[in-house]
């Protein structure tokens, strides 16, 4: 199981990516900064960047207003 965000648990899997992780949750916002256990992943590691048992990831849309 993985956390969230601070609120919503995930069922982790073997080999579950950054990417399998924002496509389960349905986040598709092309501007979104993610950190597992406190490590900042680049972008162009989503797809390749292996996910714990027990992470805590934190997934922030980035928003600009004016």
């Amino acid at each position: 199981m993985i956390r969230v965000n601070n609120r919503e648990e995930v069922e982790w899997f073997e080999g579950m990516s950054v990417s399998d992780l924002l496509a389960h949750l349905n986040y598709t916002y092309h501007a979104i900064i993610v950190k597992v256990d406190g490590e900042l992943v680049d972008i162009d590691c989503h797809d390749t960047y292996l996910i714990p048992n027990g992470a805590d990831v934190k997934a922030i849309h980035l928003i600009a207003g004016g």
